[in-house]
């Protein structure tokens, strides 16, 4: 039986996924894409990937059934529980974003194995990683790199956090005690700060209180921020957070002088997003009133991610910067994503 060769995408029906999706089937040469959810990939997507499957990161069978069936050149996994979830499923997170990323993990090593020669695992990480203790620490800590204030606070930062030293685990000494050198994974992390997408509404990520104040400006309904005006953590928006993905996908193993690289684009307090909204929707109302308990959580998080490991190593940059964001992306796109759909 010859397998096809693929890439796999998990929690494809995510806001990540769905752009992943859009741009890998646009470029040439590009190999067909398996899109894996708990639910079915919106309409829209299914024409541009080559198998849609229905199905759980936790069912080891359904994992097995495609190690048989396919040759995964690259697993994208984006599949999770997302941080406000998590807090009131702890248990369940663990399930799914531990358990699930081992099982994935070990699929990469069995296609290994068969290839002989390590598959390439891309890690969606996250800003929920650090964990700074007061806010006094985080104005003075300003940008923070790859390896401080790793002390997180919610389970979610504590599963990624964790499965970050999974990758690394993996990539370098899997099963070292056996008799003969085991092949490992060739693992990759971009560690993301707060995504804004123009395309799909958000979905649960503690941060999503700047994207939720666009969405709902463009549909004129007025928005209560779950954060203090003075809440600053760093952003980026859904396009550049795709081309970081497929851009250290294909970067050079021997380039790499890591497996965890932050990525940002632009560091804004609420307040500053808020105006910013307002100036594309002037007639947003957007007050505040934070909630102690997510407020505490957004607290811990850096001011701004310090990005210079990944500029250097695979010439990372930004396409985005707040003001572009804003004019060229979120506003226009949003707004003509409302009229489209009617939703006002």
């Amino acid at each position: 039986m010859i397998r096809e060769r693929v890439i796999l995408i998990t929690g494809a029906n995510g806001e990540v996924g769905h752009g992943l999706i859009e741009a890998l089937s646009a470029m040439p040469d590009q190999l067909p894409i398996v899109a894996l959810d708990i639910k079915r990939l919106e309409r829209p997507l299914r024409h541009l990937v080559k198998r849609t499957i229905i199905g759980d990161i936790l069912n080891t069978e359904l994992l097995e059934s495609l190690d048989t069936e396919f040759e995964i050149d690259t697993i994208y996994h984006l599949a999770a529980l997302l941080s406000t979830s998590s807090e009131f499923n702890p248990e369940g997170a663990h399930r799914v974003n531990v358990q699930g990323t081992i099982n994935l993990l070990k699929l990469t090593v069995d296609q290994g194995v068969m290839r002989g020669a390590p598959v390439k695992f891309m890690y969606a990480s996250s800003i929920a990683s650090y964990g700074v203790p007061d806010l006094e620490t985080k104005e003075a800590a300003g940008s923070v790199t790859e390896d401080q204030y790793l002390n997180p606070v919610t389970m979610y930062g504590c599963n990624k956090l964790y499965c970050e030293h999974l990758g690394r685990y993996y990539a370098e000494r899997y099963r070292q005690l056996a008799a003969s050198k085991a092949i490992g994974v060739d693992f990759r992390c971009v560690r993301f700060p707060g995504l804004i997408s123009a395309m799909t509404v958000p979905t649960g990520g503690t941060s999503d209180y700047a994207p939720e104040m666009l969405h709902a400006a463009a549909q004129g309904k007025p928005y209560a921020s779950f954060v203090r005006k003075d809440t600053t953590i760093p952003f980026m928006v859904m396009p550049d957070a795709i081309k970081a993905l497929i851009t250290l996908a294909q970067a050079p193993r021997e380039k790499l002088s890591r497996y965890v690289y932050n990525v940002t684009s632009f560091s804004r307090s609420a307040e500053e997003f808020a105006k910013m909204v307002q100036s594309s929707f002037p007639g947003a109302q957007i007050t505040f009133d934070p909630s102690d308990a997510r407020q505490s959580i957004v607290d811990s998080w850096p001011a701004g991610l310090d990005d210079s490991a990944a500029r250097q190593d695979w010439a990372w940059s930004p396409d985005y910067d707040a003001d572009r964001a804003f004019h060229d992306y979120l506003a226009p796109t949003i707004v003509e994503r409302y009229r489209e759909t009617g939703e006002h």
